[in-house]
């Protein structure tokens, strides 16, 4: 039975979940959630998730609706036994690079992108949108020497911990990051997007700016 994955294609913790799904080779897909006209804040929608929140994943065969892009990514490697931990020390590494990432990297890097390209220019905050870019400096940062010498963030292969921290750094919109700046974090974005079944963000989810244009 295909997994439904409700998402779009500008989010980029839906782009974690449908980038799992799609590298492990799953029946699965989207359903297109119309987040800026409202969707995710209606009622119905509340009653899939009452965290108002995108992606929501439901295996109707294991009775199953789970939300949280980490919780998805963990729920599909018990499910497949793909990208996961080899040992208990490699899924508890995995597990603090999830919890990082979407504390530090992608809360910075999926806010400043919002405020950046998705609302009007006369309401983007300056000074917010400077405030973030310095977080979001500081996050890619510790990527960027953490894969020193590295080519995957843990166990030498690749892992949920890379899918779910790449999610934001394939996106062309402005929001602060630059691949030329960070020579590493370009290699490894390079290594993921050579995995056999990626796809970016737009090709793989439906939605994207030019729809709203």
């Amino acid at each position: 039975m295909t997994l439904k994955l409700h998402c779009f294609g500008e989010s980029g913790h839906s782009y974690k979940a449908a980038l799992t799904l799609e590298l492990m080779g799953l029946d699965w897909e989207p359903v297109f959630v119309d987040f800026f006209n409202g969707e995710a804040r209606s009622e119905s929608y509340r009653g899939l998730n009452e965290m108002g929140e995108a992606p929501v994943l439901i295996d109707e065969e294991a009775g199953l609706t789970l939300t949280q892009s980490g919780v998805i990514q963990d729920y599909l490697v018990e499910k497949t036994g793909k990208f996961g931990g080899e040992t208990p020390e490699e899924r508890r590494e995995i597990l603090r690079w999830i919890l990082w990432d979407n504390h530090k990297l992608s809360s910075q890097a999926g806010v400043t992108r919002f405020l950046m390209n998705f609302l009007p220019e006369d309401k983007r905050p300056a000074e917010v949108i400077a405030f973030l870019q310095g977080r979001l400096k500081s996050a890619l940062s510790v990527l960027e020497a953490h894969l020193d010498g590295r080519d995957w963030i843990v166990a030498g292969r690749p892992t949920i911990a890379d899918f779910t921290c790449c999610s934001y750094l394939y996106y062309p919109e402005p929001f602060g990051f630059d691949r030329a700046d960070w020579p590493n974090i370009d290699r490894w974005l390079s290594a993921i997007s050579g995995l056999e079944g990626w796809k970016h963000p737009y090709d793989l989810m439906p939605g994207n700016p030019g729809d709203r244009a």
